[in-house]
């Protein structure tokens, strides 16, 4: 899924309590790690040119692929979410946009290209789901972020 609709569904979800602002920044935080640094250093850092839409897996540096396997694992959210709890409560609700952001990418992520590896370290088990490329899976993503909108706003 994309990374703004991860923010989308973390303010529907989370962002109706205290440090709701926060709930954004968390449902995007796992691809913020990943992609949203391979593409500072793309533009800042690295020799070759940007370009815009997917790149091919080999043009990927590895630590992308382990940030990704970090920020995307249900496990570590959990943990950090645990740690937090222990200091401020209130602050952990939208922290759950975090592993929102997971259970929606582990159907929606197939093994062709960045599959969520849901319970790492502890486990590489990954699922082969349908892309959120897919119209279909697309289109319902788009409905049911309307959906959460509207209900809060009534």
């Amino acid at each position: 899924m994309d990374t703004f609709s991860h923010a989308l569904w973390g303010k529907g979800l989370f962002g109706y309590r205290k440090y709701r602002w926060f709930s954004i920044f968390f449902g995007a935080l796992p691809d913020l790690l990943s992609f949203g640094l391979y593409f500072l250093f793309s533009v800042l850092i690295s020799s070759d040119a940007f370009q815009a839409g997917k790149p091919s897996l080999d043009e990927i540096p590895i630590w992308v692929f382990r940030l990704y396997d970090f920020s995307h694992s249900i496990v570590i959210a959990l943990i950090f979410i645990l740690i937090v709890y222990r200091f401020n409560k209130d602050f952990c609700f939208p922290m759950l946009a975090w592993p929102l952001h997971i259970l929606l990418d582990f159907p929606t992520h197939s093994k062709a290209y960045f599959p969520t590896p849901i319970f790492w370290p502890i486990s590489d088990f990954k699922f082969d789901g349908i892309p959120w490329s897919n119209p279909y899976i697309w289109f319902a993503n788009v409905f049911c972020i309307l959906i959460i909108f509207i209900y809060r706003k009534k």
